[in-house]
């Protein structure tokens, strides 16, 4: 992966800082330097949940970069009080080995992202990068779109992964519009969105497999992608994307003409394992931040659901617990509240 710092837009001649929360100093002082390096951006470093709290009163940062056990408040517990007096402000966990469990939780609860802190160098740019520009798109909606009572969008888009984020853009604008997601939660969505279609186009389409990047070859990965986007029979392959939003869900299907994938080793509970391996951390992202997961039965297509409370507050079943991402096989290209799903 490029190493190239991330570009600040022009019009923000004193930018937001990145903050970055944790109570081991070393530690801390590394990942600012990255944070710089990778970001562009200035950065403010802390050593607790409490001092962060005062420092995002005094400076609204663009973004939090939180380990997860600190003395004084862990980081879930930074996460919830964020998300309820900062929604929209989006929250990257760093985890150490062995904290991973506690960092699914995280993601649960509202955090937008994650990144091993032994994979910084070739993790954190790519993850700043994506929460970043989601989280500016955030804040610049267009307010005409909250008359919209439903709609529904139709891509088929060539495998050119420089569409993929505008895309996410325009599809999460929706949410806005619907109602019942909050900033943090369509953040989520986004993340959601931009690795399932990162999968349909790298591993779908074009299929390159997630073992370089696993085994540090990340320039070898994207430079196969290149070769493979431009000859046969990789290169017209398309991508379809189909949006269904109203004011109780989001909708959302992506297939690719890959061969797919053995869906049944999906079928156990995500294990927070997966955020170590390069290829299980995007699906982990899915399935804790999508209320529905769904694969068709040769893998090539996945339909993800969000429920929304809508302006009525209604919108999600009784017995329904979020944030569990349900996975089971069923055809992509039915709404899931109008067909029966074979278990």
């Amino acid at each position: 992966m490029s190493e190239a710092r991330l570009a600040v837009p022009p019009r923000q001649k004193n930018p937001s800082p990145l903050l970055v929360v944790d109570d081991q100093v070393v530690d801390r002082r590394v990942i600012c330097h990255h944070a710089e390096r990778l970001s562009g951006l200035p950065v403010i470093g802390c050593g607790g949940g409490r001092e962060a709290l005062e420092e995002i009163a005094r400076h609204r940062p663009s973004a939090v970069l939180t380990d997860m056990s600190m003395p004084d408040m862990d980081g879930l517990e930074l996460i919830e009080i964020l998300r309820e007096r900062y929604p929209g402000l989006p929250v990257i966990v760093l985890t150490a080995h062995g904290s991973e469990e506690l960092a699914a939780r995280a993601l649960r609860v509202g955090a937008a992202s994650y990144v091993p802190k032994r994979l910084l160098n070739s993790e954190l740019g790519e993850a700043l990068r994506t929460v970043l520009k989601l989280a500016r798109a955030s804040r610049t909606l267009d307010l005409l779109l909250t008359h919209l009572e439903r709609w529904e969008k139709h891509f088929l888009i060539p495998n050119d992964p420089t569409l993929l984020p505008p895309l996410v853009d325009h599809l999460t604008r929706d949410l806005d519009a619907a109602g019942g997601c909050d900033g943090t939660g369509r953040l989520q969505v986004g993340i959601a969105l931009q690795e399932a279609l990162s999968n349909a186009l790298y591993h779908g389409n074009l299929e390159v497999s997630s073992d370089l990047r696993q085994e540090g070859n990340e320039e070898r990965f994207h430079e196969l992608a290149r070769e493979r986007a431009g000859c046969w029979p990789f290169a017209s392959r398309r991508i379809e994307v189909e949006a269904k939003v109203d004011r109780t869900r989001a909708w959302y299907s992506i297939r690719d003409e890959g061969p797919g994938f053995d869906v049944s080793r999906l079928n156990r509970p995500p294990d927070p394992e997966d955020l170590l391996r390069v290829g299980g951390r995007g699906l982990m992202l899915i399935r804790a931040f999508m209320d529905e997961v769904r694969y068709n039965e040769c893998g090539n297509a996945v339909t993800m659901v969000k429920h929304l409370a809508g302006p009525s507050g209604r919108g999600q079943p009784e017995d329904f617990v979020p944030g569990q991402g349900a996975m089971v096989e069923a055809e992509v290209g039915e709404p899931a509240a109008e067909r029966s799903v074979r278990a």
